[in-house]
């Protein structure tokens, strides 16, 4: 759901004693399925919201109509901002501007009462989507992984956790940090920390344990993720485009190398079909493992040192199975 409706269909709630969704369609210029579709993410958020079917019927907050969010209680308005934040810094979300829902933000936090402010507004920063994978298209996220919701609230209380953790560089370990949010991105989400050395990632789905030490963390001042995130994405991009190719491939290799996630800079259709790429990878020989997989429907036109650790995969295939 995009941010910006979001918090226009909760307002036009607060300010009416029920409306219906063809109303809410109306007022926000959306069809009638998705206003209906919209009101009832709200109440799977965990907001106050509820229908009533039959003559008369309509969308309702519990307690009636309210111009401002006191009503909310504090899990009702930590979902709320969870929300929010998601769509906040959603980039592919092409509705309102980014300037636009910092400001609907703002605003929503200024009504809350002051003990749920704080906690509120840790959620609006809690989450980032970002839909465009490594090098490559969007991609739609798996389901929450096992500790989501538990390191989610660790967030937004700002609690020190210790992770067991499992890397293909120093295998199963237990690693104190301080967790700073959640992103999701090429169907993964990661753990963005702050640790005794810098920032750190953790990919979810490599930790094997979640457990509160009982001690708060700070967040570092002005630290916004969006932008520790951008500033990460610019470094592993970096990390993993040292060494480059050019290649001629057929269209369903092109669809195998981004099933793999091999990072493709560029991507043009010939009239044959088939298409022209620029790739890229970390060295020359993981980028040769990885289109040899291909091979079949991919000609590699380059440079020498790529097509020649080709050459010594194919050798090494040919020596063991011939």
């Amino acid at each position: 759901m995009r941010a910006d409706r979001l918090v226009a269909t909760l307002l036009l709630l607060q300010a009416k004693d029920g409306i219906t969704a063809r109303e809410v369609a109306g007022e926000l210029e959306v069809s009638t399925r998705t206003a209906r579709r919209d009101l009832e993410a709200l109440a799977m958020a965990g907001l106050p919201v509820y229908s009533k079917a039959g003559r008369g019927g309509g969308w309702y907050l519990l307690g009636g109509s309210r111009t401002d969010l006191t009503g909310l209680a504090t899990p009702e308005a930590t979902a709320l901002f969870l929300a929010l934040g998601a769509g906040r810094h959603n980039r592919s979300d092409s509705g309102a501007t980014q300037t636009e829902l910092d400001k609907a933000v703002r605003k929503l936090l200024g009504a809350l009462p002051e003990p749920m402010r704080r906690e509120a507004e840790a959620a609006s920063g809690a989450v980032v989507v970002d839909p465009a994978r490594w090098g490559g298209p969007r991609f739609s996220p798996d389901e929450d992984p096992e500790f989501f919701d538990l390191l989610q609230g660790a967030v937004i209380q700002r609690a020190e956790v210790e992770l067991g953790y499992t890397s293909w560089s120093s295998g199963s370990t237990l690693r104190l940090v301080d967790p700073l949010g959640l992103v999701t991105k090429s169907a993964r989400w990661y753990l963005v920390t702050s640790t005794e050395d810098g920032t750190r990632t953790f990919r979810l789905d490599r930790v094997d344990s979640v457990s509160l030490t009982g001690r708060m963390v700070t967040r570092p001042d002005g630290f916004d993720l969006k932008t520790a995130w951008d500033e990460i994405t610019v470094r592993y991009d970096e990390e993993v485009s040292v060494a480059r190719g050019a290649a001629v491939a057929e269209g369903w290799a092109v669809n195998a190398l981004w099933g793999m996630g091999v990072r493709i800079d560029s991507d043009e259709l010939l009239a044959d079909g088939r298409h022209r790429l620029s790739i890229a990878g970390p060295t020359p020989r993981f980028l040769a493992v990885q289109l040899a997989g291909v091979a079949e429907g991919l000609e590699v036109e380059g440079p020498p040192e790529l097509v020649t650790e080709l050459a010594e995969i194919g050798r090494i295939l040919v020596e063991r199975y011939r």
